[in-house]
């Protein structure tokens, strides 16, 4: 009979333990998962405000080399590329219509140098005439027509001499024209440089008539300049002497470092007259950048993206800019933030500074070590700024 009145309890227990695992397996479903929160830590940085602007490479100086004569080109002595000197030879325009202009310049100079010297010769006989028809008046030897005579041929030849002064003077400026023009045949580098561009080669003819055309460009690349459209919402924050720095297309992972000379006081769309264009479209100032290029790796119309740096603070406390949230936001500079303190949310309020394109300034607020809350993992992605905590 002891038998089988164990065997009851024995069941019971099992059914009990059963119903108790049952239970509290059921209780863990309804219990709710800890919150994963993504943090970021407050710490010291480097941050810089910069005004962004795209521009377009040139040489600091830029020249170009024109004919100021017409003729044959005889000789190119230079290529693309080249390096040349102040004073240094570059091309040779065939001199002899120059040379004859020259000669024939000449020629009339002498001829009129001679001209005159026969009118002054005139000039003594006829002062020589004048004076003895005076005298043959005085003594009542000669009449007044021939004394009146005498004085008129004197006065003209006087008139002669003086119109062929200025037909010498005449002369002597065609001479010194048709020397420069001479000159002019020889093209000379008017700077030390590089040459960047030719226009024409060889046997081909330059006609100069109302302008010269260029026949080379010359480029300084010790120097580059960087000519920077800025927005008219920035133009006010940058000023002359701030430092920048850009990269290029070609090589974007390269910063070139410069500081920015001058900026126009009026838009790139000004008209001839002064007035303003009124389109619709945005309004731009030029800012030239300077930067030096001492492995010539910048070139001649490269794009520029540039960073006009209008403050910077070393070392400051920061934060992500995406641990700001838009509707938090107290003021311009005042912030509401949450930080995570012992595994639990706390929010604080923050005063913020200058800001990059990452990062924000912290004045006030925050220590530094203290991790704010970006958010949590279902809604931010991780990256190598940031950590995930759970939270309790």
């Amino acid at each position: 009979m002891a038998k089988k009145t164990r065997r009851p309890a024995v069941v019971g227990v099992v059914i009990f333990v059963v119903l108790a695992a049952v239970g509290w397996n059921a209780l863990s479903w309804f219990e709710p998962e800890p919150v994963e929160y993504i943090t970021a830590p407050v710490e010291k940085r480097d941050i810089e405000e910069t005004v962004l602007a795209t521009g377009v490479l040139e040489g600091s100086k830029q020249v170009a080399v024109g004919a100021q004569v017409t003729g044959q080109l005889k000789s190119m002595n230079v290529s693309v590329g080249d390096r040349v000197t102040k004073g240094q030879l570059l091309a040779e325009i065939d001199p002899v219509l120059q040379r004859n202009d020259l000669n024939r310049a000449m020629a009339e100079l002498k001829n009129a140098k001679a001209s005159r010297r026969a009118r002054e010769a005139m000039l003594r006989y006829y002062e020589l005439e004048f004076k003895r028809q005076r005298e043959m008046n005085a003594q009542a030897a000669a009449s007044v027509s021939e004394l009146e005579n005498a004085r008129a041929q004197l006065e003209s030849a006087k008139a002669e001499i003086e119109a062929l002064e200025a037909q010498i003077s005449q002369a002597e400026i065609q001479v010194e024209t048709a020397k420069a023009n001479l000159g002019f045949t020889k093209i000379v580098a008017p700077m030390d440089g590089v040459v960047i561009a030719t226009k024409f080669e060889q046997g081909q003819t330059l006609v100069s008539t109302q302008e010269a055309p260029t026949l080379l460009i010359l480029a300084n690349l010790d120097t580059m300049t960087v000519k920077a459209q800025i927005s008219e919402a920035d133009v006010t924050k940058v000023k002359s002497g701030q430092e920048a720095n850009f990269t290029v297309l070609g090589d974007p992972d390269r910063q070139y470092n410069g500081i920015l000379r001058t900026i126009k006081l009026a838009p790139d769309n000004i008209s001839d007259n002064g007035s303003v264009s009124n389109s619709t479209t945005a309004v731009y100032y030029s800012g030239v950048l300077e930067a030096p290029n001492p492995d010539y790796s910048l070139r001649v119309a490269m794009t520029a993206q540039v960073s006009i740096i209008i403050n910077r603070q070393s070392q400051t406390l920061s934060i992500p800019i995406s641990a700001l949230d838009p509707e938090q936001e107290i003021s311009g500079a005042q912030h509401k933030v949450r930080v995570l303190v012992n595994g639990q949310p706390e929010d604080r309020t923050i005063e913020t500074g200058i800001r990059d394109n990452v990062y924000v300034q912290v004045l006030s607020g925050l220590n530094d070590g203290d991790n704010v809350i970006l958010g949590d993992s279902l809604s931010v992605p991780v990256d190598g700024e940031t950590s995930v905590v759970i939270g309790g």
